[in-house]
């Protein structure tokens, strides 16, 4: 199973705590506060509730005294397998990649992400709540239950459901695989105003009855959210700010989730913040659905590249693939100068996380992947013809070291 948070943005960690584990016991003249937040997190898994108000406090401990004894096993099992550790808050892991070889300029997008971060009154129990999950409920609901969504509406306010469900249609008849089983999917911040929603999400995640999820949400979710007013009652776009391909193609031990695109609100809320509305959606769709060609062709695994070069490599192709097909004669047929010189999609969203497995590629190394996969585009000399998929790879491995050779002045 593979899965593929394209979109995800690493940005300015806000002030975390270490919000490990139980500490080893102290010395009797050791600070009491200290000694009494190792108990408590002792008490609670290894999680340290004590810096969540009282009555916070009181609802994380009774939950979590209610699950089972391997919660925290089964929440990372879940993590592991749905690749969910790849997403925004990714850890740092790998080095690979010299920094100081690179241009990384930061970005409109990434300044509109930051002051989405303003005005949190506890970071200590934002990390908390994070690394419990609770964040993550409007993907693990698409994951799990979007086969369930009725409406499909895609926005906030459905405004972009029809240009993404054309722009879906599209890409299937355009691209040379397998595509008829790929599922379109709507990630919702509206899941933080049903107790029943997350309820059952967390019933899932953490192996503890629905009745007692749902309860837990009701009760938790309102406090919190009065409590942190820049998460908006659940609305704020970070908790949807993502779009991702999910496969499992390949994968021994199924869960059993179809091939989908989920498409989060928050992106798209972003993306038209920053003035890229009108262009962003057929944009990302494009890129989501590379990584299916890439999901079916097995180009994932046909490279020797490692950490976060294999990475950026598949992002960065992704690029390309969503480029073709938007700039192709065939395909959506946008002018590319106005696509890659004015709106700058992909440039937009490019990181700087040179050490993390989750590296997309600087800005600069994304709008190259761009504009060569337009050059591709305008430059064939029967614009009817699309090139077969595999062909297309092909070009782009052989183009690739170009377009990350080191550019820092």
């Amino acid at each position: 199973m593979k899965k593929s948070v394209s979109w995800a943005v690493t940005i300015a960690t806000v002030a975390t705590c270490g919000l490990g584990v139980a500490a080893p016991a102290m010395a009797a003249d050791a600070d009491p506060a200290a000694s009494a937040a190792t108990a408590t997190a002792a008490a609670t898994g290894g999680l340290d509730t004590s810096t969540l108000d009282p009555k916070l406090k009181a609802l994380v401990d009774g939950f979590v005294a209610k699950l089972p004894a391997d919660w925290q096993t089964r929440l990372q099992a879940a993590y592991g397998k749905t690749g969910a550790g790849d997403t925004l808050w990714a850890e740092i892991r790998d080095a690979g990649i010299d920094p100081n070889a690179y241009q990384c300029q930061s970005t409109q997008f990434r300044a509109v992400v930051g002051k989405l971060y303003e005005g949190i009154n506890n970071p200590f129990g934002f990390e908390l709540v994070r690394a419990l999950g609770f964040l993550d409920l409007p993907m693990y609901e698409a994951l799990l239950f979007g086969e369930d969504s009725k409406a499909n509406a895609y926005g906030l306010n459905g405004e972009y459901t029809q240009e993404i469900t054309s722009t879906m249609k599209d890409l299937k008849s355009f691209w040379d695989i397998k595509s008829s089983d790929i599922q379109l999917v709507p990630m919702k911040n509206d899941i933080y105003s049903s107790p029943e929603r997350m309820g059952r999400v967390i019933a899932v995640l953490y192996g503890v009855d629905e009745a007692v999820a749902t309860e837990f949400a009701a009760q938790f979710f309102p406090q919190y959210f009065a409590m942190e007013p820049f998460l908006r009652n659940g609305s704020n776009p970070l908790l949807t700010l993502n779009a991702f391909a999910y496969s499992e193609e390949g994968e021994p031990h199924p869960m059993g989730i179809s091939d989908r695109i989920v498409m989060g609100d928050g992106i798209l809320e972003v993306m038209k913040e920053v003035g890229l509305g009108d262009v962003a959606p057929k944009a990302i769709m494009a890129h989501e659905f590379g990584h299916h060609v890439q999901y079916e062709d097995h180009l994932f695994s046909n490279t020797t590249l490692t950490g976060p070069e294999a990475t950026r490599r598949t992002e960065l192709m992704a690029d390309a693939f969503g480029t073709y097909y938007l700039t192709h004669a065939q395909g959506e047929a946008l002018n590319s100068k106005r696509l890659l010189d004015s709106e700058k999609n992909f440039y937009e969203i490019g990181d700087c996380g040179f050490l993390s497995p989750g590296h997309h590629g600087t800005p600069n190394q994304r709008l190259a992947s761009s504009t060569w996969g337009a050059s591709v585009a305008a430059g064939a000399a029967n614009q009817g013809h699309i090139l077969p998929s595999l062909g297309f790879s092909v070009l782009f491995d052989a183009k690739l070291p170009d377009l990350v050779k080191p550019d820092a002045v």
